[in-house]
C-alpha cells in the first residue's frame, strides 16, 4: 500500500522555527522525518509526498532520507500550494493510481499502531476510512483549531472546524479509495471548496466515511507554538512506565533521565555514546570506591547513582529519534554487566582495606554472583510475568535498585553492610525466579 503526506503548506505560525514547515525539528527530529518513519514501523515502504512551498528544501531533505529508510519517495509539486489542501490531494492522484491509500499529513504526529490497526479494518469501494478520536475532552486537542466530526452508527456525517454539536476530532488519518478524488472535484466544482474537508463532506453525506475509533491513542497536530510544546512533553510522557522499570526507575531515575534526554535528543550524540559515558562514570565511581576515606566513597557513591540515571537516556534517546536496535539494546547490556561488576568490586575493595577481613571478600563476590545471576534470569522470568496478563511483570527488583543501595549504602559509610545486603537479596530474588519458572 502506498502512503500520500500532504507537505504542501506555509506553516505561518512555526516559520520562526525553519524555513520549512515540515522540516521542523521536534525533540531533534525533522517532523515530516517523524512521520515517515512511523509509517515505515507499520511496514509502509512507498510514499508519495506532495511539496508546495518552500518545496525544494523538503524534496532535497527526503531525497537523503528515502536510502537511509530503505524507502521510495515520489515527489508531487502542488504550484497552488496556497489554496486547499484537497488540491495537494487530487495533484497526486496519478502517482497513487487506483488502489488504496493511506492519507497522512505532515505536521501530525501520531502512535504507529493506528495505522497498523487501521489497515485490518479497510473500507470498501467508494468509500474512505477516518481515524476518529471520540474523546472530546483530549488534552493534546487544541480545540480552535481542531476539525471536529460528528459520528452515529461508525459512520461520520458532518465535518468541519466550526460544527457547534460533534462527538468526535479528525486525527488527519485516512485510509482511501480513490473515490476521495472524485469527491474532491465535486468540491471544488459545485462548491468552489478546495480543503480535503470538502470533498469528506460530500463523502459523508452519502455515507461513504467510515468512522475508526481511536480514542486515548497518542496523536497531535503540531500547527503552532503551544501545539509544539506539547508534541514535545508528549512525546516525552510517552517514554514513561516502561514495563520492566523497577521502582527505583519509575519513582527516580526515569522522571530525571527524560528531562536530560529531552537535551540530548537534540543533539548529534548517539545511544551508544550515552551507554558508553554511563559506563565511565560507573568505572569512575569504582575507582572512587578502592581508595581510602569517607569523601571518595561518597563521590563514587554519587557516580554511580548518576551512571544508573544518565543508563536510562540511551533507550529514551534511541525511541525518540527511531534509533533503537537489537545491538544497542545487547551493547547497552554488556556495558551494564561491567559497570556493576567494577562497582562492587570497588566496595568490596574499600571494605577488604577496613577490616582485611576474608569475610568481606566472600560477601563481596556474593553480591557480584547475585547482581550477575539476576540479569540472568531476568529475560524468562519477565517473559513468564507478561505472559500473565493480569498480572504484568509487577514489582521488579533489577539494576536500577542494586545500584541504588550502593549509593545509599555508601553514602551512609556502610560498605559492608551494602554489600551484604545486596548478596542475599540478589540471590534470594534470583533463587525466587527459578522457582516460579520451574512451577509455571
Amino acid at each position: 500500500m502506498k502512503c500520500l503526506i500532504i507537505a504542501a503548506g506555509k506553516g505561518s505560525r512555526l516559520r520562526h522555527r525553519e524555513g520549512s514547515k515540515p522540516l521542523i525539528p521536534v525533540l531533534g527530529t525533522p517532523i515530516i522525518e517523524r512521520v515517515i518513519r512511523t509509517a515505515v514501523q507499520a511496514g509502509i515502504i512507498d510514499f508519495c509526498v506532495v511539496t508546495g512551498y518552500n518545496g525544494e528544501k523538503v524534496r532535497g531533505f527526503l531525497d537523503g532520507l528515502a536510502p537511509r529508510l530503505g524507502v521510495n519517495v515520489t515527489h508531487v509539486v502542488n504550484d497552488e500550494w496556497e489554496k486547499g489542501n484537497g488540491l495537494s490531494v487530487l495533484k497526486a492522484r496519478e502517482c497513487l493510481g487506483e488502489e488504496r491509500f493511506l492519507l497522512l499529513m505532515s505536521d501530525h504526529l501520531f502512535d504507529g499502531a493506528m495505522l497498523r490497526d487501521l489497515e485490518k479494518a479497510p473500507p470498501a469501494s467508494g468509500e474512505v476510512t477516518l481515524a476518529v478520536d471520540l474523546d472530546t475532552s483530549n488534552p493534546l486537542v487544541d480545540m480552535d483549531d481542531v476539525t471536529r466530526v460528528t459520528c452515529d452508527g461508525g459512520l461520520v456525517r458532518e465535518v468541519g472546524k466550526d460544527l457547534g454539536e460533534f462527538n468526535g476530532f479528525d486525527t488527519g488519518i485516512f485510509l482511501c479509495t480513490p473515490a476521495l478524488f472524485d469527491a474532491l472535484e465535486w468540491s471544488a466544482r459545485e462548491e468552489d471548496d478546495t480543503s480535503l474537508s470538502g470533498g469528506i463532506r460530500y463523502l459523508a453525506a452519502n455515507g461513504n466515511v467510515n468512522a475508526f475509533d481511536v480514542s486515548g491513542r497518542f496523536w497531535i497536530d503540531v500547527d503552532d507554538e503551544r501545539a509544539f510544546e506539547r508534541a514535545e512533553d508528549a512525546l516525552l510522557e510517552r517514554l514513561k512506565g516502561k514495563p520492566a522499570d523497577g521502582p527505583v526507575s519509575r519513582l527516580l531515575n526515569r522522571p530525571l533521565s527524560i528531562r536530560l534526554s529531552r537535551y540530548l535528543a537534540r543533539t548529534p550524540v548517539t545511544p551508544n555514546q550515552i551507554s558508553f559515558f554511563s559506563f565511565i562514570l560507573s568505572l569512575a565511581g569504582a575507582w572512587l570506591f578502592a581508595r581510602q576515606g569517607y569523601l571518595p566513597l561518597a563521590a563514587g557513591a554519587v557516580l554511580a547513582q548518576t551512571a544508573s540515571v544518565v543508563d536510562g537516556c540511551d533507550g529514551e534517546v534511541a525511541r525518540l529519534k527511531f534509533l533503537e536496535s537489537d545491538y544497542g539494546g545487547w551493547f547497552d547490556a554488556v556495558l551494564d554487566r561491567y559497570a556493576d561488576a567494577f562497582l562492587l568490586f570497588g566496595l568490596t575493595w574499600h571494605a577488604f582495606s577496613l577490616s582485611a577481613r576474608g569475610l568481606d571478600l566472600f560477601v563481596g563476590f556474593m553480591a557480584i554472583i547475585g547482581s550477575f545471576m539476576l540479569s540472568y534470569t531476568a529475560d524468562k522470568y519477565d517473559g513468564l510475568m507478561r505472559s500473565r496478563t493480569e498480572r504484568g511483570i509487577g514489582l521488579r527488583m533489577g539494576r536500577d535498585v542494586r545500584v541504588f543501595l550502593i549509593f545509599v549504602g555508601a553514602l551512609l559509610n556502610q560498605s559492608f553492610l551494602t554489600l551484604l545486603v545486596i548478596a542475599v537479596l540478589m540471590n534470594l530474588e534470583t533463587a525466587r525466579r527459578v522457582v516460579v519458572c520451574r512451577n509455571a
